[in-house]
């Protein structure tokens, strides 16, 4: 083991229970008490289960997780001590990483926009990888941190079937012009990078970004410089039901990576995946503070008469991450009294269109309209699934924003599988074959590791 992660980080599950009976005993507790805060259960074992799919998908590629999408430390500990590396933002996420003894070769700082004090900081603490896409940001490395070690972002202009709205990037045109102008300052760029998001894109957009990354690596080659570096950004789904799930955006990489980039030619692969690690591990709680009914229209009116709750969750809930969310329709509302499950609505339980609200004054009071919900009431909780991305930033966590406490857990299974993925062997010849299932599972790294799913997604509980 790494040292990052022990069993004091987080709850470790027994047989025979999940992480929806710890929330269920949590809501039960907090029920009792007058002071009812949000808070998130992070299922950690999911984490693990997406990290081993990733690497049976994605053989060749090292994953390096976003700490923009979740800087939680239960997570940043996790994917440590699974040997994930980390694309950081700024100096912040940098701190909070090496915080918690991950070494800086570990560390990419991906920002193709960073503050001159913050490459300083890198410089200084031993980060070498970052991105450019721009003559200026060229320039500012030159000046602050010379042994950088640079990666060129090319952008939706270059790759025909990406989202044109992608803002980073440099087009394929120019290029050249930023190679010979990274050679003239003395800068040594190692390997390209794009990001395709997530956006819902085709597959093949991949492919085509590989290719198009293949002709700035012959680029660079002409000009003398040596690159053996690939970063294929992100845009892999954090749920299942997107139009194309992991594998088989990864069938189109791999091909892709096999025809430009094929096994042996000197070149590294790295992605960025956030979404995909996080998204559905996080479930987040709040309590219903307050309501307010507007009466159904009187005769006369439209007659568009609308019961509509104003149901605003805890101060300390993470506002701006729940509008995605309720597009999504993943959320439950559990009473206080006995916490029941949400059935349909029916005649003796009908549902009303309501609002959602966050506290007076804040600047995303507005959550979300139009929402079919039972009766609510005052110290009811609602909770809302698949929230595991961009729900919890690294700047409110260092500067003492509201956040709500994150309760994590694990399954013994999953954490003797995180055990086997470190080469510690399992204590008995029992608990390794408790840790094998068929291979169809979709758990499996490797033949000589296959664990079964820890338990269900967080979801709607």
């Amino acid at each position: 083991m790494n040292g990052y992660l022990n069993e004091s980080n987080f709850l470790l599950v027994e047989e025979g229970f999940t992480t929806r009976d710890l929330l269920e005993n949590l809501l039960g507790e907090l029920c009792q008490e007058s002071d009812q805060q949000a808070f998130f259960m992070a299922d950690l074992g999911d984490i693990v289960k997406k990290h081993l799919r990733f690497l049976k998908a994605l053989p060749r590629v090292k994953p390096y997780f976003p700490v923009k999408c979740n800087g939680s430390e239960g997570v940043i500990r996790l994917l440590a001590e699974l040997g994930a590396g980390f694309a950081c933002a700024n100096k912040a996420e940098i701190t909070r990483v090496q915080g918690i003894g991950v070494s800086a070769d570990r560390i990419f700082y991906s920002s193709p926009c960073k503050q001159v004090a913050h490459i300083r900081y890198a410089a200084t603490h031993g980060v070498r990888l970052m991105a450019f896409d721009n003559e200026v940001e060229l320039s500012k490395v030159a000046r602050s941190h010379p042994r950088a070690r640079m990666l060129l972002g090319i952008t939706a202009d270059s790759i025909p079937s990406a989202h044109p709205s992608m803002t980073f990037g440099t087009t394929l045109k120019s290029c050249r012009h930023l190679l010979e102008t990274a050679k003239e300052q003395a800068v040594e760029v190692v390997g390209i990078s794009f990001h395709l998001g997530s956006r819902g894109l085709e597959p093949q957009a991949f492919a085509q970004a590989v290719a198009t990354a293949q002709l700035v690596f012959d680029m660079g080659a002409e000009l003398g410089y040596r690159m053996h570096l690939l970063d294929i950004g992100g845009g892999f789904p954090g749920t299942e039901d997107t139009r194309a799930p992991l594998e088989e955006i990864a069938a189109v990489i791999n091909s892709a990576l096999d025809l430009y980039f094929p096994e042996g030619c000197g070149v590294d692969v790295l992605a960025r995946p956030g979404r995909y690690y996080v998204t559905s591990a996080f479930t987040l709680a709040v309590s219903v503070t307050a309501l307010e009914e507007i009466p159904t229209e009187q005769p006369g009116s439209d007659g568009r008469g609308v019961t509509a709750g104003r149901v605003p969750p805890c101060p300390r809930a993470p506002l701006s991450a729940l509008p995605a969310l309720l597009q999504r329709k993943s959320v439950a509302a559990r009473r206080a009294s006995c916490i029941t499950s949400v059935t349909a609505p029916c005649p003796e339980h009908p549902w009303h269109s309501s609002s959602l609200r966050g506290p007076p004054g804040h600047a995303e009071d507005r959550i979300a309209d139009g929402l079919e919900l039972p009766q609510l009431h005052v110290g009811d909780w609602l909770v809302f699934g698949n929230m595991g991305a961009y729900s919890i930033t690294t700047s409110s966590l260092l500067t003492g924003g509201p956040q709500p406490q994150v309760t994590y857990a694990m399954s013994r299974m999953a954490w003797k599988a995180v055990q086997l993925f470190q080469g510690k062997p399992a204590q008995t010849e029992d608990d390794r074959e408790s840790l094998c299932t068929p291979l169809s599972c979709g758990w499996e790294m490797a033949e000589t590791l296959c664990v079964t799913p820890v338990f269900a997604p967080a979801g709607i509980i």
